[in-house]
């Protein structure tokens, strides 16, 4: 027995029997499973979109390194703007602002970039590499309808045209494949594709080449006094941050004198740039290694010294009074310059001095250094130019119980805890201020001893920097610059010619050309190729052409 299905048949109208719509079909998805999701988020993470967000992410990430002072550049400015904003500096430091290319954040997005572009990148290349090798795809049937067609008649044979033909394309660097059907494929561009992998190359590469200078390498920050020495090792410097492959007892070995710091600043300009540095040179004496000849080098913000691989820039520079501080008993207990840290732009500068030798009280001072002293009626003390036109040293200074010799161990070297300490008074019984000229010496009240400002040198603040990748990284960067230029200027180009003879013997050529993406120069290609192989109609009759 068969059973067949009917139509629904027509009523006596000759209208046809309407019928209920049906639920629609229940669609029942497959579950993903473990393996499913993994690959769909591999795959997510793989794509050319992504890696972009990433990059781009990347770049956002950096924008804190940029704008707020890093731990690993400037510790001395870190810690000023986190006593100058106590609210939400403690905030940022502990999300990593102040060290941000260290941070668990940065680098989960770089590690993810990396990622991201090896799994993007590889595959495109390897399927580049294929299409290479590949000859260019056979002639369509229907070339009119493709763009920049054109069907010409020409005075030559078949054999001739297609001679023609395929030489006219080598000589404008097409990849040519002849086929049986008196036709011609050509392509070329392939270098615009070559050029877009070479960039995501160049960019894991640089990728990589960053990351091994962050183990390989390493950076410290020094403050160097005219006429005093640095040697690369790590006891000398004020800050030290190294990758975790690096040996810290075997540094390069060189060492250097600051000869001379010359800063001169800009007295005759109005506005903003009036007091802008614009000299900043400084003059060392270096020697490469310790039994090598010394050797004069000046050093510029742009010019830095290089030794055995190792740079050493100038970041900064500032004042160092120099002072003598008599104890108690009349003996010196401290002599020496000590670097004042700028806190304006007219170089009002702090710093803290600590005698812990001094007898029979400890002493310690902070205070301020003015290059050219003025008294504001509202804002007090205050510096008006950056040079040293009339420098004045103002202090306060503290004093340890007697016999007490831990009140100066807490704090750093530019801070100072004064819970041990005791704040010195006047004689009127006023917190005493010292206001000190240089050559000047000031007594300190209750036999406490005195101070001397000797005279004044500057410093320069170096940032030595050892970084082994930085060539690779600049080849890096030059191959992504190149590979980029030419994806964006390089057209990728199919060109395709069929000869074959018409009813009346006459040999008629069609050529098309089609482009990956737009490109409005196909129909002027199509036609430089066609006057390049000589295809011209006689005497200007019997073209067509469809653009």
């Amino acid at each position: 027995m068969s059973t067949t299905s009917e139509k629904p048949r027509p009523d006596p109208s000759g209208a046809a029997e309407a019928q209920p719509p049906g639920p629609p079909p229940e669609v029942t998805l497959p579950p993903l499973g473990a393996v499913g999701a993994l690959r769909w988020a591999w795959r997510q993470l793989t794509s050319m979109r992504t890696a972009l967000l990433l990059l781009l992410l990347l770049a956002v990430a950096a924008v804190p390194g940029s704008v707020l002072p890093q731990r690993r550049i400037d510790p001395a400015r870190v810690g000023q703007y986190l006593s100058e904003h106590p609210r939400y500096g403690g905030l940022l430091d502990r999300l990593g602002f102040f060290d941000v290319y260290s941070s668990i954040w940065f680098s989960a997005i770089y590690l993810l970039l990396f990622v991201s572009l090896v799994g993007c990148v590889l595959p495109r290349s390897r399927a580049h590499l294929k299409a290479l090798r590949a000859a260019p795809p056979r002639t369509p049937r229907r070339l009119e309808r493709l763009p920049g067609h054109a069907r010409v008649v020409v005075d030559l044979t078949v054999p001739e045209a297609l001679d023609g033909a395929v030489r006219a394309l080598r000589s404008s660097r097409y990849r040519v494949a002849r086929h049986d059907d008196l036709s011609i494929s050509a392509e070329r561009g392939y270098l615009a594709e070559t050029g877009n992998l070479a960039f995501h190359l160049a960019l894991l590469g640089l990728l990589v080449a960053v990351a091994a200078g962050s183990l390989l390498g390493y950076s410290g920050q020094v403050l160097v006094v005219e006429g005093g020495s640095f040697s690369n090792a790590l006891p000398y410097y004020d800050s030290f941050t190294a990758g975790p492959s690096v040996d810290r007892g075997t540094l390069a070995p060189f060492g250097l004198t600051l000869d001379r710091l010359r800063v001169r600043f800009d007295a005759t300009a109005t506005g903003s740039q009036f007091g802008a540095p614009r000299e900043f040179d400084a003059d060392l004496t270096v020697r490469d290694t310790p039994g090598a000849a010394p050797r004069k080098v000046t050093i510029h913000p742009n010019e830095p010294l290089d030794s055995g691989g190792v740079r050493v820039f100038i970041v900064g520079n500032g004042y160092a009074p120099v002072l003598t501080v008599r104890d108690g008993k009349g003996q010196v207990a401290f002599s020496g310059p000590v670097p004042f840290l700028p806190a304006g732009g007219n170089y009002k500068s702090l710093g803290v001095v600590k005698v812990p030798y001094a007898a029979p009280r400890q002493l310690a001072f902070t205070g301020f250094f003015l290059p050219t002293y003025a008294l504001d009626p509202q804002a007090g003390p205050v510096s008006l130019f950056p040079d040293a036109l009339m420098p004045r040293l103002a202090l306060t200074a503290f004093v340890a119980q007697p016999g007490q010799r831990d009140a100066l161990s807490s704090g750093g070297v530019y801070s100072l805890d004064v819970s041990r300490l005791q704040q010195l008074k006047g004689p009127d019984g006023d917190t005493l201020r010292l206001l000190v000229q240089p050559g000047a010496t000031v007594t300190l009240p209750d036999g406490a001893g005195s101070v001397t400002f000797e005279g004044l040198r500057r410093y320069a603040a170096l940032d030595v920097r050892y970084d082994p990748s930085k060539l690779w990284v600049l080849g890096f960067a030059l191959v992504a610059l190149a590979g980029v230029t030419a994806s964006l200027f390089v057209r990728r180009r199919r060109v395709w010619f069929r000869v074959s003879a018409d009813d009346d013997g006459r040999t008629v050529v069609e050529a098309a050309a089609l482009a990956r993406g737009d490109d409005p120069r196909l129909p002027d290609e199509v036609r430089s190729l066609l006057a390049t192989a000589g295809m011209t109609p006689p005497g200007g009759r019997g073209a067509e052409s469809e653009e």
